[in-house]
């Protein structure tokens, strides 16, 4: 019953803070659309039937069923047909009908003396600022976030201190199965040198040859350099120094470049490196960082997320057959809001994980998530901001390239054409929406091993 309760208020703080993003993303739309003076008739979290809502001033603010986002009513956000927004009817496609209803449902919001709060008579720049204000929103979330998480928390990195000790070490080729981690060694092994040397979890590496270590890369590249050569090491165990003799056994390892990749010879095959190897793993601790550490890691964040984006369409081939088929979950891949409250469910349920951790964690999803939101509403298709940004951006350019050549203001772009693409694109979109919260029910992603 304990773990139920843990993985219920999981999915509850996971929802919370989901859905104070989506409010905090409106607002930043909510907040410069009011200093512009455009009437805003709606603010909502959520979308279908209304649950509650309570009206202050001339914007009615509330919450609905559907909590997958939110939107903010503007008036005005599509300028009037050529006959003033209400088109024909009769002889009229489906995708024409689109444009039409949208223009239509636009001109009834604006009563007599309001055309000048409507949103597509704003200047370029002003639209620009209303529809980047809602992602700009969830970045600024987002680097609030990884602040906490590290400046407050720490980064993950090795520690000097020893986590694991091999106890044996496998030849090259060697078939057995037992892990070097294992408590007995195979026949085909040998002790391994740290353990040899009486090394044990906890130990602090303090010096090496007399070269006093500051990090574990320092000591790793000691080791490496030093195969078949006895080493002095200094240990520190209990707060008491001792010096014990360690040899690094020859091995040899794959060799990359500076990006990480397998270097390969002219034939084809792998190249490869000989190397000291000891058997040990280090201790991995949170280390607070700089405030410089911050913007940096938003950005490779970023980049990661547009990443995801850009292989869109093969990541969720990947999902279906993950879905569908035998294939694994990518756990880099996207997920839906199902997704996450499992993870944060399983993640809270979770025995012998220290509570600091499990915040840390909850934590860092959510910094992920309001990155994501940042990306993903950028992208320059209607509905999304990035759409409404697209088109101001083009009106701009247009009116600009028809001043420098004195040509009539072409006036502004009729986004109700888009419509039909709108279309779509919600179709997609709930397509893929439906597909990966399926896939987060039935073959959830394995984030905690």
């Amino acid at each position: 019953m304990e773990s139920v309760l843990l993985f219920v208020l999981g999915v509850v703080i996971i929802l919370i803070g989901v859905a104070l993003s989506i409010a905090l993303h409106e607002i930043g739309h909510l907040v410069p659309a009011k200093l512009f003076g455009v009437k805003v008739t709606q603010y909502m979290i959520g979308f279908g039937k209304t649950l509650f809502s309570f009206r202050r001033g001339e914007t009615e603010y509330g919450v609905k069923a559907i909590p997958l986002g939110g939107y903010i009513s503007m008036i005005g956000m599509f300028p009037p047909g050529k006959d003033g927004g209400r088109g024909r009817n009769a002889t009229t496609g489906f995708m024409q009908q689109l444009a039409q209803d949208a223009r239509t449902a636009s001109a009834e919001t604006v009563a007599v003396g309001e055309e000048e709060r409507t949103f597509y008579r704003l200047p370029v720049w002003k639209r620009i600022i209303i529809m980047f204000g809602g992602p700009f929103m969830n970045l600024l979330i987002g680097v609030l976030l990884f602040g906490v998480l590290l400046m407050g928390f720490g980064a993950p990195q090795s520690s000097t201190t020893v986590a694991t000790v091999s106890p044996c070490v496998l030849p090259p080729g060697s078939t057995s199965q037992t892990s070097q981690t294992g408590d007995a060694c195979p026949a085909d092994a040998t002790q391994g040198p740290a353990a040899a040397a009486g090394l044990r979890p906890g130990d602090t590496i303090v010096s090496i040859d007399g070269t006093k270590i500051a990090s574990w890369a320092q000591s790793t590249a000691i080791i490496r350099k030093s195969a078949g050569q006895t080493l002095s090491v200094v240990l520190s165990r209990d707060g008491v120094q001792r010096t014990v003799q360690l040899t690094p056994v020859i091995n040899k390892v794959a060799k990359t470049d500076a990006n990480g990749a397998v270097v390969k010879n002219a034939a084809g095959g792998i190249e490869t490196l000989t190397v000291g190897f000891v058997g040990i793993g280090p201790l991995t601790k949170l280390v607070p960082q700089p405030p410089t550490a911050v913007l940096p890691a938003v950005g490779a964040q970023t980049g990661a997320v547009a990443n995801v984006f850009v292989h869109l369409p093969q990541r969720m081939v990947d999902v279906w057959n993950a879905a569908f088929g035998s294939a694994p979950r990518d756990p880099n891949g996207p997920i839906s809001v199902v997704g996450i409250g499992r993870a944060a469910g399983e993640l809270t349920a979770l025995d012998g994980v220290p509570a600091v951790d499990k915040v840390y964690t909850m934590i860092g999803m959510l910094a992920s998530l309001n990155i994501a939101l940042f990306v993903f509403n950028l992208v320059p298709l209607l509905p999304l901001d990035g759409g409404h940004i697209a088109g101001a951006l083009w009106e701009g350019l247009r009116r600009t390239v028809a001043k420098l050549f004195r040509r009539r203001d072409p006036g502004p772009v009729d986004m109700a054409k888009l419509m039909p693409l709108t279309f779509a694109v919600v179709v997609v979109l709930g397509g893929m929406s439906v597909l990966l919260m399926y896939a987060d029910i039935v073959k959830p992603v394995n984030l905690f091993g």
